[in-house]
C-alpha cells in the first residue's frame, strides 16, 4: 500500500489526513518514483482553502525528490536508481504553454507529490542536481523554477544589474541565491531584521525593513539608483511602490499575491520611463533543466527552514501558514 496525504479543498490545513492506496500497474510511459522529501509552496495553503487548484480532494504539494523504482515498458530516458524530480506542469516541456499544459499542475489541478510513492510520465520528470540531498532536490520544481523564470527568462540582465526582492519565503530565497550566483545584486525586502541580517549572510547587497520604513521604494531608490527587475510577491499590496521602485528600463514581476491579493490595479502613468510590469507561472521543462545544470555548476544550496518527518506533514503547513520561514519547509519521506 501507498502512504498518501489528502486535503479537502476549502476546509484548510485541519483538513489534511493520512490515506492508503493500492499501487496501480505502469502505463508504457510511466515511472514510479519513491519519495524521499517533499517541500512545501506559500500556493499549498491557497490549495487547502479552495482558493487555487480543483477538486474537492486533492494530494497536495508540487516540490518535491524521489529515486526511479520501477519504469514502464516503453522508458528510455530514465532507468531505475536514477534521482528525479517531477516538473510542477507535467505537459509543459518547452516553448509557450497553451492552455491544456497549464491547465494541469501538481498539487493543484491534479494529484501531488506529498506520498511515499508517486507515478509520472517519463516526460514529466527531470533529473535532480547531483550536488543537492534529496531534502535540497525537493525545493524548486515550483520555487526554484519560478525565480528561474522571473529572473532570467523574461528580458536579459546584465551582471552588476540590481534585483529587488520581496520577502525570504521559498521562491524569494531562491531568487536571492541565484541572483547572487549569477553576479547581480539583490536588494532583499522584509519585516523582520533577523532575516534581513540572514539574507544579507547569502549574498544580498542590501536589506531594507519596510516595517520601519514604509516608503521602501523611495529608499530602492536611493541605494540602488533604481532597480532593473523586481520580484513583486505581495500582489495588489506592492504592486504601486515596486514600480517606483524600478529605474527607466526596469521590469516589475509578478509572481505572487500575499499582500492583498492577486487583482492589480496599475496607473499607467507610473510605466511611464518605459518600465514595464509582466507576470510569470513557474515554467517548463526545459526551464526546469537549464535550472539543474546552473544549481550543479555554482553550487547554489538552498535555504531550508525546517526539516519534519512525514508523520508530522501537518507541522510543515503550520510552521508555513505562522509566516515565519526563511527558506522552504520541508517534509522528509525518507532518511536524508
Amino acid at each position: 500500500m501507498n502512504n498518501v496525504y489528502r486535503i479537502r479543498r476549502g476546509e484548510g490545513v485541519a483538513s489534511l489526513h493520512l490515506d492508503h492506496v493500492q499501487d496501480l500497474p505502469l502505463l508504457p510511459d510511466e515511472v514510479r518514483i519513491r519519495m524521499h522529501a517533499v517541500s512545501l509552496n506559500f500556493r499549498d495553503l491557497l490549495v487547502a482553502k479552495g482558493q487555487m487548484g480543483a477538486g474537492d480532494v486533492r494530494i497536495p504539494a508540487s516540490d518535491g525528490a524521489g529515486e526511479v523504482v520501477e519504469i514502464g515498458s516503453a522508458v528510455t530516458r530514465f532507468a531505475k536508481g536514477d534521482r528525479v524530480v517531477p516538473t510542477f506542469f507535467p505537459e509543459w516541456l518547452a516553448g509557450a504553454p497553451d492552455d491544456a499544459a497549464l491547465s494541469k499542475s501538481l498539487g493543484g489541478n491534479v494529484d501531488g507529490v506529498l506520498a511515499e510513492r508517486f507515478v509520472a510520465k517519463e516526460s514529466a520528470l527531470v533529473r535532480a542536481p547531483e550536488s543537492l540531498t534529496w531534502a535540497e532536490a525537493s525545493t524548486f520544481a515550483c520555487a526554484g523554477v519560478t525565480a528561474w523564470h522571473a529572473l532570467f527568462g523574461i528580458g536579459s540582465l546584465r551582471e552588476g544589474d540590481h534585483v529587488l526582492i520581496q520577502g525570504t519565503g521559498g521562491v524569494s530565497t531562491w531568487a536571492l541565491q541565484l541572483a547572487v550566483a549569477a553576479g547581480l545584486r539583490p536588494t532583499v525586502l522584509s519585516s523582520s531584521d533577523e532575516k534581513l541580517q540572514r539574507a544579507k549572510a547569502l549574498g544580498a547587497a542590501h536589506g531594507i525593513n519596510y516595517a520601519n520604513e514604509p516608503a521602501w521604494d523611495a529608499r530602492v531608490q536611493d541605494l540602488t539608483g533604481g532597480a532593473h527587475r523586481v520580484l513583486d510577491v505581495g500582489g495588489a499590496g506592492t504592486i504601486a511602490r515596486s514600480i517606483a521602485s524600478t529605474r527607466a528600463g526596469g521590469t516589475v514581476v509578478t509572481i505572487g499575491g500575499v499582500s492583498g491579493g492577486f487583482a492589480l490595479s496599475i496607473d499607467p502613468f507610473a510605466l511611464v520611463g518605459p518600465r514595464s510590469v509582466t507576470g510569470v507561472v513557474v515554467g517548463s521543462r526545459a526551464m526546469t533543466e537549464a535550472l539543474v545544470a546552473f544549481i550543479d555548476e555554482h553550487r547554489v544550496k538552498p535555504a531550508i527552514d525546517r526539516v519534519v518527518p512525514f508523520r508530522e506533514a501537518a507541522s510543515a503547513y503550520a510552521r508555513l501558514e505562522s509566516g515565519q520561514p526563511f527558506g522552504k519547509v520541508v517534509v522528509a519521506i525518507s532518511d536524508p
